[in-house]
């Protein structure tokens, strides 16, 4: 039965915070809020939970995961971004983009996509997803709450809890963070490719 947190807006209680990042850390999958809707996390060597989110999601091996990074400090750890992509990046952050990178050896051998050999990287602007990665102190692997069949993510957290309450082990809720998941932008080939258009605007990108 997953654990629920209800955790302010604003201000999210940092007891609480600390709370949810030692179950992270202990392997659990959360449901949590973002900048764009809500997301699937766990540690990003957590084999299993990301099994389970593969399960969940009804994923095959070629889906690009995410690493939801707290700054560019953390995130130039895990992807190859040169001087021009780096800009055109930094410029759209923190924000509802998914940039797709070329992955260091930093990155566990299981996430990159298999021929590509690359991983999708972003910074959320959400009060509470910084807590966490802040209290965290490393990525949250993350893939949109999006359930095989359906168009549009779950938005409300007692929805998610009725409904993933035996396949998650938390759900932390702050409120609505909408339907619209985070525009993809594929920075690989060192030019600018939109994969996805969602929640940030493209306008920069083409």
């Amino acid at each position: 039965m997953a654990k629920y947190f209800d955790v302010h807006p604003e201000n999210p209680q940092q007891r609480t915070i600390g709370n949810v990042a030692d179950r992270i850390r202990s392997g659990a999958l959360i449901a949590y809020p973002t900048d764009s809707c809500f997301a699937l996390g766990c540690l990003m060597g957590n084999r299993e939970g990301i099994n389970r989110i593969r399960s969940i999601r009804n994923l095959d091996d070629r889906h690009h995961f995410t690493l939801v990074c707290q700054n560019f400090a953390q995130l130039g750890q895990f992807v190859h971004i040169d001087k021009d992509v780096f800009r055109a990046i930094k410029a759209a952050t923190p924000g509802s983009y998914t940039f797709i990178l070329p992955a260091t050896k930093e990155v566990p051998r299981q996430l990159p996509h298999p021929k590509k050999k690359t991983v999708g990287v972003r910074i959320p602007d959400h009060v509470v997803a910084q807590a966490l990665l802040a209290d965290l102190g490393e990525p949250l692997l993350s893939s949109t709450l999006l359930l095989p069949g359906e168009d549009e993510p779950m938005t409300q957290g007692w929805e998610i809890k009725d409904r993933l309450d035996h396949v998650v082990d938390a759900v932390v809720d702050s409120g609505d963070c909408g339907t619209e998941p985070t525009t993809v932008i594929d920075f690989s080939s060192g030019e600018a490719e939109i994969v996805r258009r969602g929640a940030g605007d493209t306008t920069r990108f083409e």
